[in-house]
């Protein structure tokens, strides 16, 4: 094997706090090799993200590192200022978590991908706008001439994240550190950015790095997987043997931790013949394509909405309403007087008792179909009933009496709890603005909800900051059930945790739901957490309800072809297995004639 590009040599990091020294690592060492992906996993906390910034330097200044990090032999404490900064960028580059912090809004993509190649004297002028063009060409940005010149803003998320690829690329480093690059990611774009960085550590020779918590995405990039808990690696090995046969308990917890799809290799593989018969073609394993003839096909169930055209209010086989009913739905975003139709056509029921898991990608809609239902949004069509009453018609005291029938639990729960208001008054809120109980009461039914949530009863004092973030995603949860609603509204709720955390949340989520009975409308882009926890599902694309029906019917037999490229596109924990679903999502998409470059 050829020399180490990287190396951590018992690397101990600690920071000087008012209270003390803090340990944040803990004696780390392993080796990163040209075109190998080595993954460092672990929960928030682990010390993934202190180890990653200690190869570039960029710890703060009451950091004190001990030990020695060399890039291709090299000491990087040893190397001077100026070492260092050419180090950065031009040797070891980095891909952060989220592309909008680390791209200048105010600045065109040209401008950024010119200065990171004119301060590592790569080229300059109009010779670096022709290698910015090509560096967006490289990472499949269409049209990369005319889009190289417009802002952060004008691109979706995953073209921004293509966007600090190429960057990080754009001086040919021995190294990418990649910190969760596709966390907030579509699992469409996640695959498709996953494919990108295979493509390059082929392509350059390139070592990678990669952070991250998601044991899907290690199963489909690693090579060796570096599993840390508390600042110490406790696992080290090949992907397969230490995913397939984990020795240590805690890579065990993370791995039974992971909520898994419950569609294997082989319905991938019934789903890519299908669409061969309906495409028309076949899609030999050497890449040849072979006409097929086209059956004739009936309508399939389950491709369309609810297709209730009468007006009023529809009702379950025992006679009572719809906890959740939309009958063609349309809405829209105004802005300066002009109006944006983002949302056309889409009509759905929800049960009593009953989770319908919302999945789509970024843009999809799904998020503004949750605004509209808690009344944040106008419905300038069709109608909208919480149980059995159409919400937008209804004004003043009746339909802020509708509302609290209506429980939310938002995706960040840092910034949906106010930070000024202990946890007791947080949960207590709803039952303050409308007007329910007296001071005694309302601390009895936080109490009451804190132990439902798992929580100690002493939290009630605490404020958000002192709690961890699965801790305040509880008390966000407390807060949506204190007026005991018949509707909950969860949008994306579990994607700013740990696999763990998210496990024992969903858990949790799922016991309460049994307990209270209360309906919901899960919004998630992760498929594995709606097989988990949802009766039904309804897929959106571009504002339109593309498919719904049961879980087992849409995850395990999709008719449509974009429910099937999202179920293709989803990661699962098993190496051999994830290899085989990546071939078949390229059969897959190469059979409904769509690009694979």
């Amino acid at each position: 094997m050829s020399r180490p590009v990287l190396s951590y040599k018992d690397i101990r990091v600690s920071f000087t706090t008012e209270f003390g020294e803090v340990d944040a690592v803990k004696g780390v060492s392993f080796d990163v090799a040209p075109g190998e992906v080595v993954a460092v996993v672990g929960e928030s906390g682990s010390g993934k993200s202190v180890t990653s910034s200690t190869a570039m330097g960029l710890l703060p200044g009451n950091a004190t590192i001990d030990g020695e990090v060399e890039f291709d032999g090299q000491p990087v404490s040893k190397m001077t200022p100026g070492q260092r900064r050419r180090l950065r960028g031009q040797d070891i580059s980095m891909i952060f978590q989220e592309p909008m912090t680390a791209l200048n809004p105010v600045l065109r993509v040209s401008d950024q991908l010119v200065e990171a190649l004119q301060v590592h004297d790569i080229a300059y002028g109009q010779q670096a706008l022709r290698k910015a063009v090509d560096l967006l060409r490289q990472v499949g940005i269409p049209d990369p001439e005319r889009r190289v010149r417009e802002y952060p803003h004008q691109f979706s998320g995953g073209q921004r994240q293509r966007i600090v690829i190429a960057m990080a690329i754009a001086c040919g480093p021995k190294v990418i550190i990649a910190d969760e690059p596709t966390t907030a990611l579509d699992v469409t774009v996640q695959a498709e950015i996953l494919d990108l960085l295979r493509t390059l550590k082929g392509e350059l020779n390139t070592g990678i790095l990669l952070i991250t918590h998601n044991m899907g995405v290690v199963a489909d990039m690693a090579d060796r997987v570096v599993v840390m808990l508390h600042g110490e690696v406790v696992e080290t090995g090949p992907v397969s043997e230490v995913m397939l046969s984990p020795r240590h308990p805690y890579t065990q917890r993370l791995l039974d931790a992971m909520p898994k799809l419950r569609q294997d290799s082989h319905d991938l593989e019934e789903t890519v013949h299908e669409a061969e018969e309906v495409h028309g073609e076949h899609v030999d394993p050497d890449g040849a394509t072979v006409s097929v003839t086209e059956p004739e096909t009936d309508a399939r169930p389950g491709t369309s909405a609810s297709e209730t055209t009468e007006s009023g209010p529809g009702r379950t086989a025992s006679g009572d309403p719809f906890a959740l009913e939309a009958k063609d739905i349309a809405l829209e975003y105004k802005f300066r007087r002009k109006a944006t139709r983002v949302v056309e056509g889409v009509s759905f029921q929800v049960e009593p008792g009953e989770i319908m898991g919302l999945v789509g990608e970024s843009g999809s809609g799904k998020s503004t179909v949750a605004k509209a239902v808690l009344g944040l949004l106008d419905v300038p069509e069709g109608e909208l009933y919480v149980r059995g009453k159409n919400m937008p018609a209804l004004k003043g005291r009746e339909r802020k009496a509708l509302k609290r029938e209506i429980g939310v639990v938002f995706q960040d729960p840092a910034a949906s709890l106010d930070p000024r208001m202990p946890i007791g008054d947080i949960i207590t809120e709803p039952m303050v603005v409308h007007k329910v109980g007296d001071k005694r009461s309302r601390l009895n039914r936080a109490q009451e909800l804190l132990d439902a949530v798992r929580l100690p009863r002493s939290v009630v004092n605490r404020f958000p900051h002192e709690l961890s973030g699965g801790q305040r995603q509880r008390i966000s949860i407390a807060r949506a059930l204190t007026l005991s609603p018949t509707l909950l509204i969860a949008d994306e709720p579990t994607s700013a945790l740990d696999v763990s955390v998210q496990a024992a949340v969903l858990d949790m989520f799922k016991e309460l739901q049994e307990e209270y009975s209360f309906a919901c409308l899960f919004v998630s882009h992760d498929l594995a957490v709606i097989d988990t926890l949802a009766h039904k599902v309804l897929v959106m694309q571009n504002g339109r309800a593309v498919e719904q029906g049961s879980t087992d019917e849409i995850l395990r037999h999709p008719h449509e072809d974009y429910t099937q490229r999202l179920l293709a596109a989803a990661p699962v924990p098993h190496p051999q297995e994830q290899a085989e679903r990546r071939d078949a999502r390229r059969q897959l998409l190469a059979a409904q004639g769509l690009n694979l470059d």
